[in-house]
């Protein structure tokens, strides 16, 4: 694989972007790639919009995804994937939960928030796989595993056995919330 690979996890502060992406960047160091992993942009500590960047392949030269070259954008909540649209590449594919927090503008009553997001990426001809994150978390024992849950989807759609999933898993996750966590991500993974 020459080429690089791109991976945008998007959502908002407190969601666990971080485990996240370092869930994905272990499995990617894991399988030999190179790999960037950016830090947290963005309010991450106030309910306010974050992002990370993920790029992995034989060799990596910067950790920025520009407009366009994202293989793929997974978003923690709706009006975050619709946010960062623009940065999807033509084939690229949208992993998003249903879930809605409303940003500050909507809970002061300055903006509401958008109707049918789903609808609207998909009608602008984008690959939708939107799945209710927050339930299966809550299903597989704590609402803190949304980010878990989105690995699970994601990995559907990568080159990597599950098995990896679970070892990069183990070796960042407490042992106190293992199980929970290997739960969220065969639930996520469907």
């Amino acid at each position: 694989m020459n080429k690089v690979k791109n991976i945008m996890i998007v959502g908002v502060g407190g969601q666990g972007a971080l485990l996240a992406s370092k869930t994905l960047g272990q499995v990617l160091l894991d399988a030999g790639f190179d790999v960037k992993v950016s830090e947290v942009h963005g309010m991450s500590q106030r309910g306010g919009s974050v992002v990370t960047y993920v790029r992995y392949g034989d060799k990596v030269y910067s950790p920025i995804v520009d407009k366009g070259e994202a293989d793929f954008i997974v978003s923690f909540e709706l009006l975050e994937a619709a946010r960062y649209t623009e940065y999807l590449r033509k084939d690229g594919q949208i992993v998003v939960n249903t879930q809605k927090i409303d940003p500050m503008p909507v809970i002061t009553g300055a903006a509401e928030y958008p109707e049918d997001l789903i609808g609207t990426m998909e009608a602008a001809g984008l690959k939708v796989d939107a799945l209710d994150c927050l339930t299966l978390a809550e299903e597989a024992g704590t609402a803190k595993a949304v980010n878990i849950v989105l690995m699970g989807r994601l990995s559907k759609y990568m080159d990597f056995p599950e098995s990896a999933w679970m070892a990069a898993i183990e070796k960042l996750v407490k042992p106190q919330f293992l199980e929970v966590n290997k739960k969220a991500f065969k639930l996520g993974r469907g």
